[in-house]
């Protein structure tokens, strides 16, 4: 039986201080004084287009991702939060996260977005060790990042999330360790731990650095999740960890639910069970173009062919550790399970995924080598 997937609002913010060497995220680097206003009110009109899209549904959660939105004075998220609240149904349990540079954050303006209605933090850390900071081009000092989480900490938010990587340049076993041992001590509900990657169209990737061998990497994998789980949080996907505080905005991307995209380069996706279609969006990515009042914020607005939604399912549930019950397949993409029995049954010879009589769950061997098993769900013509 098809159903409405849950419904989550995504709101992207561009800017950002200065651009990471390894960042494929769409940020730039802020020029000019930040048009905070008038970006606030594009991104309330932006929501008034898409309300009668939502009608009914409620919002479970929403994340305010960058760039970096502590950019963004309390005030300024305060109203746009109200304007939200105004307009929109949302969950009584309703996750609110706002993702913060610890260059850009103090005790006040964290106390500012928890008044304003935020309740989650996703701290941008990346690494304690200054020269790594200094190789990664942050703007913030092992100090600030140290600071910033007894900041939110102080100011009361039980629910929060430290980004640190591993596999830096030049990085070795006991600086990736020492730096994972320093974001546990913090004792953090929630961690993202994820290796460094030279993605296109990044500094990085035309000039690479000098990263770990892959045998270090494997080793680093091996002896940090010991870490992690001897502080007792469970890994639920395959960079995130958490202590009963998993990412419910996240969880719903990994569970193929929908999200409202609003903001300059944003992604929304929404299931139709009237035209049985899941309906994708794009808003330009420049925030000039995006604030151009002609434009009309999207660049893209289109369905996704038949032949492509299994390979997109696969994309996101397929990250989750434990995986998703099979006749979730069905129910969120209007194909039956006889459309990728074939691959499936590839993907178990392979050893890349459990026995999927009950749940579709990847094995080690399948997390390991992920991008290869949801290739296999890649449509051939």
């Amino acid at each position: 039986m098809i159903s409405v997937p849950e419904l989550s609002l995504y709101i992207h913010f561009p800017w950002c201080v200065k651009k990471c060497p390894y960042c494929d995220f769409n940020s730039h680097a802020l020029k000019d004084s930040l048009p905070e206003q008038e970006y606030i009110e594009a991104l309330s009109k932006q929501l008034e287009i898409e309300m009668p899209l939502i009608g009914e549904r409620e919002i479970k959660s929403i994340f305010m991702g960058g760039g970096t939105p502590s950019l963004f004075s309390g005030n300024s998220i305060e109203l746009l939060l109200d304007f939200i609240r105004k307009h929109l149904k949302l969950s009584p349990n309703i996750e609110i996260t706002l993702e913060a540079n610890p260059g850009t954050v103090e005790q006040k303006r964290f106390q500012a977005y928890f008044d304003a209605g935020v309740n989650r933090i996703s701290l941008g850390v990346q690494s304690f060790d200054p020269l790594q900071l200094k190789k990664l081009g942050r703007i913030h000092s092992s100090d600030e990042a140290r600071l910033a989480i007894d900041a939110l900490q102080g100011v009361g938010f039980e629910n929060f999330n430290i980004d640190l990587m591993y596999g830096l340049p030049e990085q070795t076993l006991e600086e990736a360790l020492e730096d994972l041992k320093i974001a546990l001590s913090f004792a953090p509900p929630h961690l993202s731990w994820y290796q460094l990657t030279l993605e296109p169209n990044t500094y990085f990737h035309r000039f690479p650095p000098p990263l770990p061998p892959d045998e270090f990497i494997a080793e680093i994998e091996e002896r940090g999740r010991a870490l992690i789980q001897q502080k007792g949080l469970s890994r639920y996907e395959i960079s995130a960890y958490s202590k009963n505080k998993a990412c419910q905005h996240n969880m719903n991307y990994w569970q193929f639910g929908d999200y409202i995209g609003i903001g300059a380069g944003a992604h929304g996706k929404r299931t139709d069970v009237n035209t049985a279609k899941i309906y994708r969006t794009q808003c330009f990515k420049h925030p000039t173009q995006y604030l151009d009042k002609n434009l009309g914020f999207y660049q893209k607005n289109y369905s996704i062919p038949e032949n492509e939604v299994a390979f997109e399912y696969m994309l996101n549930t397929l990250r989750l550790i434990h995986g998703t019950p099979i006749h979730h397949f069905s129910k969120h993409t209007f194909l039956k399970l006889n459309a990728i029995e074939a691959q499936l049954q590839s993907a178990y010879e392979k050893n890349l995924i459990f026995p999927f009589s009950q749940t579709l769950q990847a094995t080690e061997l399948g997390l390991q080598f992920l991008n290869d098993l949801t290739l296999l769900f890649m449509p051939n013509d």
